[in-house]
């Protein structure tokens, strides 16, 4: 049996094929999804009417197809063809198309098949009762003035049986059981249309239920990172000849383990079945890294008894690992802390979202050089902004904000912690 492409309404007499989902030799179920057909105006996804075998393909994928042109042979049916309604029945003809597509019977199949009209002007009919006007408009709405009883003058189209007939259509073709269309445009122009699937899915799934779960606070401050600026930058130079790249993610974290250890709370999660705060003895500190198929977080498993250069090489291969999708489901998972680092893309403050059932979030803002006060005097320092988002549930305000003073110390005077 031949399925054509059908009339998806609002004047499309042609589509271009995005993508089959079957090929040849695949068997059907009925309204499987055969085809994603794209239009001037829509992107249609074309149902198959019948269950049965897919026997031939007669357009490939880019190719053009127009309404009433056979796009798929389907053989061996196991579901029986939709019929269409008796009320626009008609007598048997070649080459009729419907707003669900017509399926031509095969020769050796005795029983005919009633078909949907095509619904095209006939401008050549004489025995229309409408005037040139009326049949003009009738051309634009695509309606056949065969079909349209008239209420005008003994038996006379008018302008409104052709608009009211054109609305029929287009109800019956928006509720058209099976077809799915996406159209490209809104009220006010075009749209893009962006599926959320894979991993941009998991994570919107996961903000909502951090959102909706999580009493989160932010707290911002500011701290002079001047002397760490010149502690990385001679670090830097000998750990580049040993081929490792030293950022300013591994001082960061060191200062946060620090800051946890001062106050737990921030390093803990939650359990919502039990209502147990769960305070972690260990330190897991998750990085977030922007992928192209979107944020991911690898965890630095037991990162206290780690060194700068051991952080810096792992941040650096699991950063790695993330963009190019290679990483272990292992590697994402553990996390008691996570830091969210704007420094590289710029930015001054921001309220990262808590990485849940975590409590809390560090974010890092880009280090500048600003004129501040020290002993009465302008100096020129490197200021760096940091940003706390925790949960309320857990940890107060006064305990997140000398958490972070804590963590500002650390990150003040890196002479604090030791640099292997």
């Amino acid at each position: 049996m031949d399925f054509k492409f059908p009339d998806v309404g609002e004047g499309i007499t042609e589509g271009e094929i995005v993508k089959w989902k079957v090929k040849v030799g695949d068997t059907v179920k009925e309204d499987q999804i055969l085809a994603e057909v794209e239009t001037d105006k829509a992107v249609v996804e074309i149902p198959s009417p019948i269950g049965g075998k897919i026997v031939k393909i007669f357009f490939e994928n880019g190719a053009t197809v127009k309404v009433g042109q056979v796009m798929v042979q389907i053989g061996g049916s196991t579901t029986k063809t939709k019929s269409p309604p008796k009320e626009i029945s008609a007598p048997k003809k070649k080459g009729s198309v419907g707003v669900v597509g017509d399926l031509e019977e095969a020769k050796d199949e005795p029983t005919p098949k009633k078909e949907v009209k095509k619904i095209v002007p006939k401008e050549a009919s004489t025995d229309i009762l409408a005037l040139p006007a009326v049949r003009k408009v009738a051309k634009e709405l695509g309606v056949d003035l065969g079909s349209i009883s008239g209420s005008g003058k003994d038996g006379s189209i008018t302008k409104e049986d052709v608009e009211m007939a054109a609305n029929k259509i287009k109800k019956s073709v928006v509720s058209s059981p099976g077809i799915k269309v996406t159209k490209k445009y809104d009220m006010y122009g075009y749209v893009d249309h962006v599926p959320l699937h894979g991993l941009r899915k998991t994570i919107a799934k996961n903000m909502m239920r951090a959102q909706q779960n999580t009493a989160f606070v932010t707290h911002m401050d500011e701290v002079d990172v001047t002397h760490l600026v010149e502690v990385r930058e001679k670090e830097k130079k000998k750990l580049a000849k040993k081929g490792i790249k030293l950022t300013y993610l591994p001082f960061i974290i060191k200062a946060i383990i620090k800051g946890c250890e001062a106050h737990p709370l921030l390093n803990a999660t939650i359990n919502e079945e039990t209502q147990d705060i769960i305070v972690k003895k260990y330190f897991n500190v998750g990085i977030a890294i922007d992928t192209e198929q979107g944020l991911m977080v690898p965890v630095i498993k037991r990162a206290k008894i780690k060194s700068i250069p051991d952080l810096a090489k792992e941040i650096v291969h699991l950063a790695e690992l993330a963009r190019t999708r290679k990483i272990n489901l292992s590697d994402l998972q553990g996390g008691t802390i996570t830091i969210t680092s704007l420094g590289s893309i710029g930015g001054v403050f921001a309220t990262p979202i808590i990485n849940y059932p975590e409590v809390a979030n560090i974010g890092i803002g880009k280090i500048k050089e600003k004129p501040v006060v020290r002993d009465g005097k302008i100096v020129i320092r490197h200021m760096m902004t940091i940003f706390v988002t925790f949960d309320h549930r857990v940890v107060d305000g006064a305990e997140a904000a000398r958490f972070l003073n804590v963590v500002m110390e650390h990150l003040n005077d890196p002479d604090l912690f030791l640099v292997e």
